[in-house]
């Protein structure tokens, strides 16, 4: 039996986060979120486990989140944050890999200042250090990271990466390139897998959107190309919840899964549903003990 996971989440406390997003005026968001808030959402949608993902910057998050990984069964894996570019990265690296959960890491490339930041030798000790322990880079990155995250990918095969949110389409605008083309070429890297997340809260809020609406005419479109690059075996669904939270109609949780299943289904065959919904997050993320013991 194939484990349904939610390959990309985030907890947070309010108040740690003074200088970051989300602003005050993001009403939905603005709060604290704990494993309590999501617990009836997994349950509901039968969720296995799930990877939890940073969302600052800073080590002191990275330790929040693994103490949160300690007390909840459900997460199975989490992906912090170090600097990669400092003198001691592969001891910093080290360090977080002796965590029993720990298994990737973000830099947030979609906030830096220099969008060829990843594009740089100075990451090889630091990318030698995560490959020795066995830890995934998940790339937050927008269409303009895209060439840069080619050329870092191409420079270490060994390193398994996953692009976050589909790299964050402009699908509000209805821009397909320079997306799509540079996608195409990352995608024929066979060490970089991509995530079905966070493409409900890239659609926009022209109008009044219905939930169809936000599935049929502005992300399906999207989806199918991720599908159709990524393939059945390099493809994972994430929620990216509470994110999820701003998307511009009435879907919450059990929606936006229900309409990627479908997406999937269709363009990919019901075959691959298992894999895109659990069995690639479960490889990739190296989470199955954990849950066969759960």
């Amino acid at each position: 039996m194939t484990l349904r996971i939610d390959a990309h989440q985030h907890y947070w406390q309010i108040g740690a986060r003074a200088g970051y997003w989300p602003p005050r005026e993001l009403d939905a968001i603005y709060r604290d979120f704990g494993p309590e808030d999501l617990a009836p959402e997994l349950a509901a949608a039968r969720i296995s486990g799930t990877v939890l993902v940073q969302s600052l910057p800073t080590e002191d998050d990275t330790r929040f989140l693994l103490g949160l990984a300690d007390k909840t069964e459900a997460v199975c894996a989490v992906v912090g944050w170090v600097d990669l570019k400092a003198t001691d990265a592969a001891a910093r690296i080290a360090a977080f890999a002796a965590h029993p959960k720990a298994r990737g890491l973000r830099p947030m490339l979609q906030d830096l200042p220099d969008d060829a930041w990843i594009d740089d030798p100075i990451l090889d000790n630091a990318v030698a250090a995560m490959v020795e322990h066995d830890l995934r880079f998940d790339a937050l990155v927008m269409p303009r990271h895209l060439d840069a995250l080619y050329e870092f990918a191409r420079r270490y095969p060994d390193l398994r990466i996953v692009v976050d949110h589909g790299a964050k389409p402009r699908i509000a605008a209805k821009a397909v390139e320079p997306w799509l083309s540079a996608m195409t070429r990352l995608a024929l890297l066979p060490n970089v897998h991509c995530k079905l997340s966070g493409l409900w809260t890239e659609a926009g809020d022209a109008g009044d959107p219905t939930v169809d609406d936000v599935i049929r005419n502005r992300v399906r479109p999207y989806v199918r190309v991720v599908a159709e690059l990524f393939g059945a075996r390099r493809l994972m669904w994430g929620s990216d919840w509470p994110v999820l939270r701003l998307a511009p109609c009435s879907g919450g949780y059990g929606e936006w899964l229900a309409a990627c299943e479908a997406d999937c289904a269709r363009f990919l065959g019901a075959e691959a549903v298992p894999d895109v919904f659990g069995g690639n997050a479960t490889k990739f993320y190296r989470v199955g003990d954990f849950l066969r013991h759960a």
